[in-house]
């Protein structure tokens, strides 16, 4: 005859197998995890005196509320994209303009605004005459859109990093009518900041070291002969 806890020991199996069988017929279950969109900044070395390129890129992923695989009207066809780099005194100056997958195209708007040790860039293209051609599930860090030029200050010295970090509030995507857009805040955008490392400065040649360059060349040009 079974006792109480025999027919509780039933009653937990039979909804464990329910419960089961339920993730088992609806596999988005185990897949409701999507990866966000992606703003990223590169990682590059150079000299002090030097100007430094710095691609800014974005990644288009499936299944956010932007991308080229939702419906007309819902692609990313906007970025606000604003970075604070840090030491502020060992860059000289600094740019931030259109690259990549862009530089062909006319922005329907575009601004730039700068502050102490902090630059930005917005832009907005119409999807209708100016789409931007995603790359949809690209490699890391995707579609180049942009990149920041910066001046190395002559005091920088070797071994400084300067840190390129993407702002996590004004740093976003959106459709060109801003309508839908995509934020750190809602889950669906990620930033990689980026750094500089500033690098030992190769010195340049005086005129009687290239003399001598000249000379010895010569002379092996010479001895090689025989």
């Amino acid at each position: 005859m079974k006792t109480k806890a025999d027919h509780l020991k039933s009653i937990r199996a039979v909804l464990l197998i329910g419960m089961v069988g339920g993730m088992l017929a609806t596999p988005c279950a185990w897949s409701a995890v999507v990866t966000p969109d992606s703003v990223t900044v590169a990682t590059v070395n150079g000299p002090a005196f030097s100007v430094v390129d710095v691609p800014v890129s974005i990644r288009d992923l499936s299944g956010t509320p932007l991308g080229l695989d939702q419906p007309a009207g819902s692609h990313i066809q906007a970025y606000s994209i604003k970075v604070t780099y840090s030491p502020a005194s060992a860059v000289q100056s600094i740019t931030f303009t259109r690259a990549g997958i862009t530089t062909a195209l006319t922005p329907a708007f575009e601004t730039n605004a700068t502050s102490a040790g902090s630059i930005s860039l917005i832009d907005s293209f119409s999807e209708a005459t100016n789409p931007i051609p995603f790359t949809l599930d690209g490699a890391a860090p995707g579609n180049q859109v942009a990149h920041l030029s910066v001046a190395l200050s002559p005091t920088a010295t070797p071994g400084t990093l300067i840190t390129l970090t993407l702002d996590p509030t004004l740093t976003t995507l959106s459709n060109d009518t801003g309508t839908t857009s995509e934020t750190v805040a809602s889950g669906n955008l990620t930033l990689v900041n980026g750094l500089i490392t500033v690098t030992p400065s190769v010195p340049a040649l005086g005129h009687v070291a290239l003399l001598v360059l000249a000379l010895s060349l010569a002379f092996i040009a010479i001895r090689s002969r025989f």
